[in-house]
């Protein structure tokens, strides 16, 4: 691994406004790093090197600003937040001019984007260059990371088991210091989990606060949001990545204290709640709840408590099922309807269980979805923040796409081991995830942290006191452990 893929996001982007390193140096570390580790992980399937280039010849050769800045290559604001030419993996469900864009689908295999997605053409503005696009399950319906048009990928702490989904490719290149950000989105926990089954950082904002064109523009559930290899440059992506758009009747504007700031002021509140399955998980791994609970006591310092207690998200399972269903119904069934053959069994199924609803069942799903918000909402009245674990289980087999029962007990659909990320999906809250702990078998543990709505700088401070209390952020990046890919029965509990 060279010098420069081992900086952090924030340590690099210093050093190209310093001008001791150029883009293209970026650009040839991270190329290099790619070709040294993704034959095994098959994180980055899609490079863009032409057009990274000549986008960093572009920003060498714009003038400095007074102060001997480099600007964005877009913006003309100079206070903006920049990335100074900091190459960026993006998930392959957003668009970027002039590469392909496949959904990790054979419906668009050989699509071409004609124009950036939002959260790209805002990212571009402040200064990234988009080197590569991150693999995902199809239209990134899944808690794995495969499909048809790319294959497997899987996860740098052991290569036999899964880099988790659907952000999953992301995820995968930033533990092997294959980028220094990349971008996720976020709806059943699709940059938690990947977070947590790789051991990075990764956070779902709170609605709007990154703005995202949806053909279904009201709802709160799917949102863009930072990955990173560590909580401070997790902060400096959102600032890059934040703002109001127009045509996304959600977004905010631009705060006046930006991220970053937050996550280099750590603080840890005074009231903690910890909860191993939320009063809604079936199951948790009793490795992955015996980490998380010593994480939470050691939180237990002068000034701040912790109690084990959760707010009450008994329907969050129900809610969540009918308008997960009904997401999948506005951005899927137009495609059903001509492009069946070319749809897996798996995308097939979420589409017709949407096309299965009434009306009644989603609109009373919707209703519940807000008495449970409040609910939530005044659960922290009393409590500064909720810590639970990000997944119930640690990386499974990359051939499945669930785990084996879990302490004995299966899950009802494909998708219910999610259940700790979904249930604060439905809430409407901001969460950070964390790496908290490494199992005896050698793979990480991904804490969750959530906040109230709106406390996204309050959530990134407490992430940042945290992450330095627990110090595993330091463990990333790392060369793939290459191992078969059956596990034993031991490492797949």
């Amino acid at each position: 691994m060279t010098d420069l893929t081992c900086l952090t996001a924030r340590a690099a982007v210093d050093l190209l406004q310093r001008r001791e390193v150029s883009p293209l140096d970026l650009i040839d570390a991270a190329l290099a790093r790619i070709e040294a580790t993704d034959g095994v992980l098959n994180a980055l399937p899609t490079l863009c090197i032409e057009r990274a280039r000549d986008r960093a010849r572009r920003l060498m050769n714009a003038p400095t600003t007074p102060a001997g800045r480099r600007p964005a290559a877009l913006s003309n604001d100079p206070a903006a937040p920049c990335l100074h030419g900091l190459p960026v993996a993006i998930k392959d469900n957003n668009e970027v001019s002039g590469v392909r864009c496949t959904m990790g689908s054979r419906v668009f295999a050989d699509r071409i984007s004609v124009k950036n997605d939002a959260v790209v053409d805002r990212l571009e503005s402040r200064g990234a260059i988009v080197l590569a696009k991150s693999n995902l399950p199809e239209f990134a319906a899944g808690g794995t990371t495969s499909n048809e048009v790319f294959g497997t990928t899987v996860n740098p702490w052991h290569t036999g088991k899964t880099c988790g989904g659907s952000s999953g490719g992301s995820a995968a290149a930033l533990a092997a210091g294959q980028v220094w950000l990349a971008t996720g989105n976020d709806f059943a926990g699709s940059i938690r989990i990947p977070s947590s089954f790789c051991g990075t950082v990764g956070l779902r904002p709170s609605t709007g606060v990154v703005a995202r064109l949806q053909r279904q523009p009201y709802s709160p559930l799917s949102v863009e949001g930072p990955m990173a290899r560590n909580v401070a440059d997790a902060a400096l992506l959102l600032d890059c990545e934040a703002g109001e758009l127009p045509a996304d009747p959600l977004s905010r504007p631009v705060p006046a204290q930006s991220f970053l700031s937050a996550a280099l002021a750590p603080a840890l509140p005074a009231r903690i709640a910890f909860s191993v399955d939320l009063g809604v998980a079936p199951a948790v791994d009793a490795e992955v709840a015996g980490l998380c609970r010593a994480a939470a006591e050691r939180l237990q310092v002068a000034g701040t408590r912790v109690e084990y207690a959760h707010p009450d998200l008994h329907d969050a399972h129900a809610v969540f099922q009918v308008l997960r269903s009904f997401l999948y119904v506005g951005r899927l069934a137009e495609i059903l309807d001509t492009q069946r053959a070319k749809m897996t069994a798996n995308v097939i199924w979420n589409t017709e269980q949407g096309l299965a609803r009434n009306v009644r069942e989603v609109v009373d799903a919707e209703i519940a979805q807000g008495e449970l918000a409040r609910r939530v909402l005044r659960f922290f009245d009393d409590h500064d923040l909720l810590l639970c674990p990000a997944a119930v289980t640690p990386p499974f087999d990359a051939s499945a796409t669930e785990p084996p029962p879990i302490e004995g007990k299966a899950f009802d659909f494909y998708y219910h081991w999610m259940i700790l990320t979904y249930a604060i999906t439905v809430s409407a809250c901001p969460s950070l995830v964390i790496p908290c702990g490494i199992t005896r078998s050698g793979l990480p543990v991904g804490l969750q942290i959530v906040g109230p709505p709106r406390s996204d700088h309050r959530l990134l401070a407490a992430g940042a006191w945290i992450e330095q209390a627990f110090g595993l952020h330091e463990r990333v990046p790392r060369d793939p452990r290459v191992v078969a890919r059956t596990a034993s029965p031991e490492e797949s509990r």
